[in-house]
């Protein structure tokens, strides 16, 4: 959900923020592998093509676990993803040298604490998936920031002539591989306590999906002006207690889905109003080509749930509507775990998630989620137009005849 970053944020706003934003960037790379890992492993369920659905049986085993080898395997796509999308033009040499860095460190944490001792190990089990591995996902996020960092300071180092065979990008897999060892011991020894905390930290989020939801639900579109939501977004839906996403398709928890379920109300409904009002409120001469821009937005929203189009158009120039629009996320959230709805997504809270995972296992009272859409399609439709309106917001079509001759002719190339 919610792909892009804030473009229009400022980058010059400091080391700190940059590098946030920067890492916020690189957390999308693997999560753009959950729309693949999702679909395949939705299609192999019983009801799709397994036995209680078409009866291709064989064909519903090999989706299925196709689909469920990448949600297994999250921790190696994240360290990869991170230290390709973090490292300053990184190459494929930096997936190389995470590939090496992960199996490093997970291996020697394992070495340090069995996974035996793991929670959710069973006796007699030889291994678990990675997904169950000590620190899971952020054992991938730790890899993969350390690679990006070590890639950037030494792909380009010399080395005296008799090893210069192992310089330049050849010596990042080696440091890194060394760096790692040593973070792995240290991680391997601090596990229980780190674990325990992540644990606490997960049960005390969770505990009360009402009011976490709602606080979620508000800082996540707040986060996204400066591209920071996908700092809130991988803990809750990827590493606490068991990360929500991963409950909801993988293990069918009928729990699951606390903080994705409420996105649905906004994405295919209010969003969409909203955009509507946009284009109702433009002038008259601009509003064929606003009409087009907000239909086309919307027509995405809808069916997608990537919401930027509509919500770059009104974020900074009528910010008030922004605030208004995150405090209703916010609600929505806390609203549908209110009312024990449950629904999840592979890529965002659109049509098309909503149609393929509402008979999902861990779905419940899905056919909610479009009378309280419905609702709140009226509310962001009526509230922006009289705001827009009433304080004379520029909104697309309402700008300064300058600015508006530039959006003429933008839309004629």
């Amino acid at each position: 959900m919610s792909s892009t970053t804030a473009e229009g944020a400022t980058k010059k706003g400091g080391g700190g923020l940059a590098g946030l934003q920067r890492f916020g960037r690189s957390l999308m790379l693997p999560i753009a592998t959950l729309p693949a890992a999702g679909i395949l492993l939705r299609l192999g369920q019983e009801d799709l093509l397994g036995p209680k659905g078409l009866g291709w049986n064989k064909v519903a085993d090999v989706l299925g676990a196709a689909g469920g080898t990448l949600f297994n395997w999250l921790p190696l796509l994240f360290a990869v993803g991170i230290a390709v999308g973090f490292a300053r033009k990184g190459d494929g040499s930096t997936g190389v040298a995470a590939v090496v860095g992960f199996f490093v460190f997970t291996s020697v944490i394992q070495a340090i604490f069995p996974l035996k001792d793991v929670p959710g190990y069973k006796a007699g089990s030889t291994e678990l998936n990675p997904i169950n591995w000590p620190y899971s996902v952020l054992a991938g996020v730790v890899v993969g920031l350390v690679t990006a960092v070590l890639w950037q300071r030494f792909h380009r180092i010399k080395l005296p002539a008799y090893l210069a065979f192992f310089g330049g990008r050849r010596f990042v897999p080696i440091i890194n591989a060394v760096v790692l060892l040593i973070l792995g011991v240290i991680f391997g020894l601090l596990f229980k306590y780190v674990n325990s905390g992540i644990q606490a930290v997960g049960e005390a989020v969770t505990s009360n999906t009402i009011v976490g939801g709602g606080i979620y639900g508000l800082l996540n579109r707040l986060l996204i002006p400066v591209g920071l939501h996908q700092l809130i977004n991988v803990p809750v839906w990827f590493i606490f207690d068991g990360g929500d996403i991963n409950n909801f398709f993988k293990l069918g928890d009928p729990h699951a889905g606390g903080f994705t379920t409420g996105f649905f109300p906004i994405f295919m409904f209010a969003l969409p109003a909203a955009a509507l009002a946009i284009w109702q409120t433009a002038r008259p001469a601009q509003k064929k080509v606003v009409g087009g821009v907000m239909i086309a937005a919307a027509l995405t929203s809808f069916l997608t749930g990537i919401t930027e189009p509509i919500e770059f158009s009104f974020m900074f120039v009528a910010w008030p509507l922004y605030i208004f629009h995150a405090i209703m996320t916010g609600l929505s959230l806390a609203i549908c775990n209110a009312l024990d709805i449950h629904l999840s997504f592979f890529f965002s809270a659109g049509a098309t998630d909503f149609a393929l995972n509402s008979s999902a296992a861990a779905a419940s009272k899905t056919w909610l989620l479009i009378p309280i859409g419905l609702v709140y399609a009226l509310i962001y439709y009526v509230v922006f137009r009289f705001v827009i309106t009433k304080w004379n917001l520029r909104t697309p079509g309402r700008e300064d005849d300058a600015v508006e001759s530039d959006l003429e002719a933008t839309a004629a190339k």
